[in-house]
Formats: structure tokens, sequence, C-alpha cells
């Protein structure tokens, strides 16, 4: 099965007729002469006056059934004047009228010479109709249709046309002086014209006629080769799914047309590229395959190799030029964008990595040429290099049953913007009860994979955007299975973060509270001593979550919790079994969330625990930094938790350290000596040392080279000691100018303004 990709390429290279079974378009002209026996010359776009006059002087509209030919209003209600009568002039008529015939014939796939003949004029006034019927061949080499709408002032009308398995509803209406719309269609397509319900349509129809004898075009069909393409797609699904070796995963078959993210769909293909582009439409549907339409992009980049020339016997660059070769490549990246569905609407799936063995067929863009190469000069210690990238569009075949595999191998961005698809089109199809069932399903599956897919905890610390997106999916999904999966296998197992606690905590509703409290439980048990912080919120969230719920079975899982957590609290630094120490550093946040907790939970004793806890460790929660600004938040906390005897002793500490400090005297510098705290030996900064302790000393100046100064600045930064620097250039080597200053003491008038605001604040109440 591993020459799939060169017969698959092979039969499509056969189809070589493009067209359809229907063509439509506008096109600009000249307006051309028009005049009807009986009723004079006519304005365009179609007044409704003139309307009534053409409908004066013709006659109703008959239809054929069998040999006979018959007038009916309850089948068919229009207007019609004969060929005849109408006669049709202007300078630019004639050329107007070859170039919608020529592109009726690309658009149906017909070559060779093809005429128009004029048939009749109709006018489709209010209420006017046709039901369904095909036409009949009305002269000799008549193989098709073309209606041509003149600009006309009218609403409905709608034409339905239908071949095979295939319809389309066009909107020909256009009431532009300057355009008309146009539509033709193979004589035996089965057509029906929709009831004008505003206005009146004014339209040419002609007959379109190949002359010559010979049988007449029909409607592409390539049904040979839609069914060898059935048999060859049957053939690969079976072999992945008996996990042959060497079958690709995808087929990506490229096209001959260049076409744009912007251009690119199923009705805009051309000529080769539509006819293969509609067999393959049949043959995937037959199949059970999913077929779109992509962008490949591949991007290299590499080495490059300057061009030298020879002028008078050496060697020198042209500087005319700026002449490379590539060289070797270093990089390759593939990937499929932009992917639509056969109805141009955008693919479940928007991208996809994909690698040369799907190609059909195999090196098909050995020797293609690039569409951007761009290359970079020597910097430095690097040589040149080069960056090109080709671009073009392709047809991609997968079997349907492996959707869901390559959404997951995609990678988690695309897997996730799949999912969420998924539930959007679940909401949509609301009152569908078996699409609804079926896409539930799907999205479940999908979820599950994800889940199983998920990678390792990240070694760094990122956003946790894939995580909510998840969780958000599958509760609009309510899909409960999917939620404790992705508990179990990714939240539990250390890919969790503070940014996942309000999708999980929303999730998390959906279930009871007990068993809601539990997989919090869970959750804050693995990640305690990883990230606290995020456990102390996940933990205050959903004791709000659960706060009315009856019974108090719920908040013993939560305390469970919180006792888990208060235990797992960073004190002394650890060590691990590596030997490493593991410490990581708490902010305010974790003691006001883990308090709160604690007082919805009425767990007094733990709550004293945690105090003292905190109080005792001022190396891992600095008074300054953690204890007061956490005191600060629980301020704003009800009078009742103010009252709590936990948080009653932790606001009393801060208040008592406050005030200690407060109480000490302040007194500006009297001389010129600063505090030294230079911890650096070195000969200058034993010097600053000196100069710093110096009561007479104002300046100190340092002459040295550039190193020496930098370590001296440096450590002045470092040691925050009370020195302005400024470097003098008039010497060789330069100077270090040094100041003295009192930034200690405006760093102590600041912190005496703070204190003393925050003893209000945790006096006032």
């Amino acid at each position: 099965m591993s020459g799939i990709n060169q017969t698959l390429a092979e039969v499509l290279g056969t189809v070589q007729r493009p067209g359809d079974f229907y063509v439509s378009g506008r096109q600009e002209i000249f307006a051309p002469s028009i005049t009807v026996d009986g009723a004079g010359s006519v304005a365009l776009p179609l007044l409704s006056q003139q309307a009534a006059e053409l409908a004066a002087v013709a006659e109703q509209a008959p239809y054929g059934r069998g040999p006979d030919t018959l007038v009916d209003t309850e089948v068919r209600r229009t207007w019609q004047i004969g060929a005849e009568r109408v006669h049709i002039g202007g300078r630019h008529w004639a050329a107007n009228l070859e170039t919608i015939v020529s592109r009726c014939a690309d658009g149906l796939g017909v070559q060779g010479p093809v005429s128009a003949e004029l048939y009749k004029m109709l006018v489709y006034d209010e209420g006017s109709f046709f039901l369904g019927h095909r036409d009949t061949e009305k002269q000799p080499g008549m193989f098709a249709t073309l209606v041509i709408v003149l600009p006309s002032r009218y609403a409905g009308g709608e034409l339905l046309i239908r071949h095979q398995e295939r319809e389309v509803c066009l909107e020909l209406s256009s009431e532009d002086a300057a355009e008309v719309v146009f539509a033709a269609f193979y004589a035996d397509c089965w057509h029906e014209v929709r009831p004008i319900t505003g206005g009146c349509r004014l339209a040419l129809i002609y007959n379109l006629v190949r002359p010559g004898r010979g049988e007449r075009p029909q409607p592409p069909a390539h049904d040979a080769e839609v069914d060898k393409v059935v048999a060859l797609l049957e053939q690969w699904r079976s072999a992945r799914a008996a996990g042959a070796a060497g079958v690709p995963e995808k087929l990506i078959y490229p096209l001959e047309h260049i076409y744009t993210s912007a251009e690119i769909g199923f009705e805009t293909l051309k000529s080769a590229d539509a006819a293969v582009g509609a067999l393959l439409v049949k043959a995937a549907r037959k199949a059970q395959c999913d077929l779109s339409l992509a962008l490949v992009n591949i991007e290299e980049t590499g080495s490059a190799d300057e061009v030298y020339c020879r002028r008078r016997g050496y060697h020198h660059r042209d500087s005319g030029t700026e002449d490379f070769e590539i060289g070797e490549v270093f990089e390759r990246r593939l990937a499929l964008s932009d992917l639509r569905a056969p109805d141009d609407s955008r693919a479940l799936i928007k991208s996809l990595p994909f690698i040369e063995d799907e190609l059909c067929p195999l090196g098909v863009f050995d020797d293609a040429e690039p569409d951007e190469v761009e290359f970079f000069e020597a910097t430095g210690n690097a040589g040149a290099t080069f960056e090109r990238s080709y671009r073009r569009a392709a047809l991609v075949l997968w079997p349907s049953e492996s959707r869901l595999d390559l959404m997951v191998a995609a990678g988690r961005d695309v897997s996730l913007s799949c999912l969420a698809d998924l539930v959007q089109r679940w909401q949509r199809d609301a009152a569908d009860e078996q699409v609804v069932s079926a896409r539930w399903h799907q999205a479940h599956e999908l979820a599950c994979r994800i889940v199983r897919s998920w990678p390792e905890p990240p070694t760094w610390s990122g956003t946790r955007d894939a995580a909510c997106r998840f969780l958000d999916a599958v509760r609009a999904l309510e899909d409960r299975e999917a939620i404790l999966a992705f508990i179990a296998g990714v939240t539990v197992g250390g890919d969790y973060g503070q940014g996942d606690n309000a999708a999980l905590v929303c999730a998390l509703t959906l279930f009871p509270p007990l068993d809601a409290a539990n997989a919090v439980r869970r959750i804050v048990t693995a990640n305690a001593v990883r990230d606290p912080a995020a456990c102390a919120e996940l933990l205050r969230k959903m004791s709000e979550a659960v706060r009315t719920a009856h019974g108090t079975a719920a908040t013993d899982a939560l305390r469970m919790a919180a006792e888990a957590l208060v235990e797992a609290l960073p004190g002394p630094p650890a060590v691990t079994a590596t030997g490493t120490s593991r410490q990581v550093r708490p902010m305010p946040a974790l003691v006001v969330d883990l308090l709160q907790t604690i007082f919805s939970l009425q767990a007094g004793d733990l709550g004293l625990r945690l105090v003292t806890h905190v109080l005792t460790q001022p190396a891992v929660f600095p008074l300054d930094e953690i204890v007061v600004p956490a005191a600060l938040a629980l301020v704003a906390g009800t009078e009742a938790q103010r009252a709590w005897p936990p948080i009653r002793e932790l606001m009393g500490a801060c208040r008592n350290h406050l005030a200690q400090r407060i109480a000490e005297p302040l007194q500006a510098p009297t001389d010129f000596s600063r505090p030294s705290n230079v911890t650096c030996r070195c000969p200058h900064c034993i010097q600053l040392a000196h100069f710093l302790a110096d009561a007479k000393r104002k300046q100190w100046v340092l002459k040295a080279a550039e190193a020496h100064r930098s370590h001296v600045e440096d450590s002045i930064r470092r040691d925050a000691c009370d020195v302005d620097t400024e470097t003098l250039r008039h010497t060789r080597p330069y100077e270090l100018r040094c100041t003295k200053n009192q930034a200690s003491y405006q760093r102590r008038v600041e912190q005496r303004k703070r204190d003393l605001h925050n003893h209000a604040q945790l006096s006032e109440k």
C-alpha cells in the first residue's frame, strides 16, 4: 500500500476536463440598444411602466410535457416574447456576449467553438415562477441554456439547479445598468425559478450550441475515475486500520493553480483543479474519508554561499550585486493552513503539520520554484544564511475515523480549538436530537483523547490558557467524565496553576458539593508543596461555592484539604532527595486566602496553627513584605472576621511590630559618616568602606580602569550605599566620583510615614 501516493496522483492526473454542470457570474457591459416590436426601446434598469408595456405585447409562456406544449399558470407563470420580435444592437454588445459565452464554455468544461442563439425574452412580473423541469433540445447542437438577466429591480426569483446529487441556488439580481448577471447549465439539468416577490425581472434566454455533428457535450462526470479513487481510498483505510507499515496518515494532492488564503475555496477552483475537486468530493464521501482544501506551507532555513567573480586575476565581491547560492538546509517546517470543507465553510481542523511521505506524488516539490527567497549576509562568526518558502493549494484526505487522532496529533492548541468548535456546533444544533447526540459523543471522545495526550507539566511558568480553554469547553458540554479525567490526569499530575482556579470551580459546580470538595482536596494534597498560593485561592473559591450547601460532608473535605495545605506551608529550606533545597516564596495572598477559607470552615484551631507558623518563620514570612500586607487586606473583611481570634492575633502582632519601629528615634545625619555594609573585600571596595565610615569626607574619586569602576558601582547598588556616582572623562583612565547622600535617612522617613498609616489602618476597627 506504500505506492498509494503515486497511484492516486496518476489517477487524478488523468482528470483534465474541467467544468461543472452550471456556471454563473457577473459581467460588466456597455448598455445595449434593445427594441421590442410593439413596445419600442427598452431603458435599463427596467422601469415598472415599461415592464407593464412589455407584458402587454407578450404571451403566456408555455411548457412542455412529453410531446405536448401546454399553458398552465399553476405550473408556469411567465410572459415571453419571441426572438424574432427582439432586436439587440449597440457597438459593444456582440463583444460582451462573446465574453459571456466564453466564460460559460470554460465553466461548463466545453472545448471548441460555442455559439449563443437568442431563444426568447422573458418578463417575470410579481408572482411569476416556473416549477421544476428540464429543458428540451430546441435546435441541433444545443447542449445548454444561457440566462442573461438585464438590469432590473425585483426581489425573489432564485434559480434552483439540480444535477445528480448536487444542487445550487443562484441569486441573479443586479440593478447596475453597467452590469448583467448570467447563469448557464446543461439542458438536461432539473431547474426551477422561484416566485418573484416584488418588482419585475427582464431576462434573455439563449440556446448554447456547439456547431457540427457529433455527440452533444455532457456535464463532466468522471465516473470511472471516481470508482478508481474510491477503491484506492478504501484499500488505504483498510491498510491503516490493520496497522500496515509505511501507510501515510494523510494524502496531500497539490493543485496546478496558485490561490491566496483570501480566495481559496472549492467554488473558486480553476479548470482542472475544479474537476479534481469535484471528483474527490464524490469519492471521499463514498470511501468514508474527510476532504479539505488547504494551503501547503513549506519554510526552509539554512546556510548560503556568497558568489565571487574573477576580475584581473583577483577574487573579489561584485559590489553591484548580492549573489548567493543555497547551501545546506538546516531546518524544514511543513504545515497545512486555511483548511476548508467542501461546502467552503471553515474546516473543523484549521491547521495541521504534515510530512513528506504524505505528498502525492512523493517529491512533488523537489523541483518547485519557491515563492520567496531571502539571503542574509554573514555577521560576526555566523556565516551567510537563507530563508525560503513555498506556498501551494492542495486537496487533503484522511480517513473519517482518524479525524480525532489528527486533531490531537496537531498539537494542544489545534485540538482545543477543534473541541471548542465541536461544542459550539453541539449547542447550535440543539433542535436535532440525533445530530446533538453524535456531536456530544464526538466532543466527549476528543476531550478524553486530549487528556490522555496532555504533555508533562512544563518546567517554566506560562499562562494557564490551555487548561482554562479545556475546562470551559467540557463545562459547556456538561461532560463530568472528562472533567474528572482532566483533574486526575492533569491537575493532580502537577500541571496546575492559579490561573486554572476560576475554570475549575465553574466546572465543579456540575457536581454535588461533596464530590466537588473531594476533587479539590485531591488537587490541594497533590500541589500544596509546589504551589501553595494557587491551592489557597482554590480553597477560598470553593469554600464560598459550597458555603450554602446543606450538610457538613463537603465542609469536612475542604477542612481536610486546608489542614494538608497548612502542613505543607514553607518553613526552613527543605532538602530534597537530589540534595537541592526546596523553597517556595510565599505572597500575602496566600495568608489572606487561607485564613479566610479557614474562617468560613469554622476551624479556629487550624487558624491559630497557621498564624503561629507564619509569625514564627520571619525568614519565610517577612513581616513587612508578607504579614503586614496580609493584615491590611484582612482589615477590609467583616467585623466577625476581624474579631476571629487567629486574625485578631495576626493584626495584633503587626501593630506591635509597627509601633516598635515608630518609637525608634529618627534623626538626619549630623556629619558625613554613612552606614557601611560593603560585603566585597577587594582593595577598591575596602577604600569604599573606609570612605563611608569617614565623618569628614563628602566625596571620593576613584581613578581606575573601566572594569574596576563598574565593579565599585555594582557594590554601591548591591549594598545600598548612600552614594551618588558620576564618571569624569577629562583624564585617562576615567575617574569615578562618589558623593555621599542621605538615601538611608530618606528611606527611614518614607518608612515612618508608611508605618504610621498602616498602624492607623490596623487600629481603626
